[in-house]
């Protein structure tokens, strides 16, 4: 009995592993910045933790999507093997599981977060069932949008309006075009997470005939320059907030304006040579296992990828101030 609970729960460690339990953070943040503002209107706590945990379901089962489709990709294509980042679908290449072990693991992962959305459609009413079908579709289509140049509006639309409209719903029964907008100014800022990512894969991209948004720009110059469009909008957007509610405080995230600065730079060179490495600094870190990383290929790669992490999570972080400051 005992091994039998101790193999399930190493089990279940090792699908959050391959899930990237690791890129859940930047979700929870942002869910913690629509928490936070729902509570300062009266939201109920209990059923906001509730959706938190259907929330991170769906996302950990997007990214198994995600795996799902793209080792179909690689296993086809030698090539696009040796463009791909080594960590890429690496519990499938290496045989620690079958691709019918993944797809069984994501009907379980969906069909937990569909038993908590029905819970939430009893306890908050019955649009909670439009926005989980919003929510499951983007989840399912992503990898297909993805390749066709729209992954990041489902970033976007999944990050931004789904999830600050939903949460706020469930805790206050109600929508509202205040979070509509703050909906907008975080989710933008967490698109550039995956935007940076797919920045930095535009020749596997290439290579795998994907259509991503970096790719339809034609040149990684013209890619790069794409990311500013994503910040100067989260900006503009943050500070209309700002101005239409007469909380000046929002105009904190503004602070994060020379990170993305020296993450531009970062990113420049990465596209003129992968190897490049820039010098740390302490407002790089934190860099997750950063000692073992930085040994391997993949650190330049890494180290970019974690900055624009950490970019997003402190314009979250002084968001959040910024509420608890009206």
């Amino acid at each position: 009995m005992i091994s039998s609970v101790r193999n399930t729960f190493k089990n279940f460690i090792f699908w959050l592993n391959c899930a990237r339990l690791y890129t859940l953070p930047i979700t929870v943040l942002s869910w913690i910045v629509i928490f936070i503002y729902a509570l300062k209107h009266n939201g109920n706590a209990i059923l906001g933790i509730v959706a938190l945990v259907g929330i991170s379901l769906v996302h950990m089962a997007t990214n198994l999507i995600d795996d799902y489709f793209d080792y179909k990709v690689l296993v086809k294509n030698e090539e696009c093997q040796n463009q791909t980042k080594g960590f890429k679908c690496a519990y499938l290449k290496n045989n620690l599981v079958t691709i019918n072990d993944l797809r069984n693991t994501i009907i379980r992962f969906l069909a937990c977060a569909g038993v908590i959305g029905v819970f939430l459609f009893f306890a908050s009413g019955k649009d909670v069932i439009y926005l989980a079908i919003i929510g499951l579709l983007i989840a399912v289509s992503y990898p297909k949008l993805s390749q066709n140049g729209l992954g990041e509006i489902a970033v976007i639309i999944a990050y931004g309006p789904l999830l600050f409209e939903g949460v706020y719903y469930v805790m206050c029964k109600t929508f509202s075009i205040d979070v509509l907008i703050l909906s907008f100014a975080c989710a933008l800022f967490t698109n550039t997470i995956l935007y940076t990512h797919m920045l930095m894969d535009f020749d596997a991209d290439k290579t795998s005939h994907k259509k991503t948004l970096c790719l339809l720009l034609r040149t990684k110059s013209n890619a790069l320059n794409f990311i500013l469009v994503f910040y100067i909008t989260g900006f503009l957007t943050i500070g209309w907030l700002g101005i239409k509610t007469n909380n000046y405080a929002y105009f904190l995230p503004w602070l994060t304006l020379p990170m993305i600065i020296d993450l531009y730079n970062a990113l420049k060179n990465y596209n003129n040579d992968k190897n490049n490495m820039p010098q740390l600094h302490f407002w790089h870190h934190p860099i997750d296992n950063w000692d073992k990383i930085k040994e391997t290929s993949d650190a330049p790669f890494y180290f970019r990828f974690l900055y624009s992490r950490n970019i997003s999570t402190l314009f979250m972080l002084l968001t959040c101030i910024a509420i608890l400051l009206a």
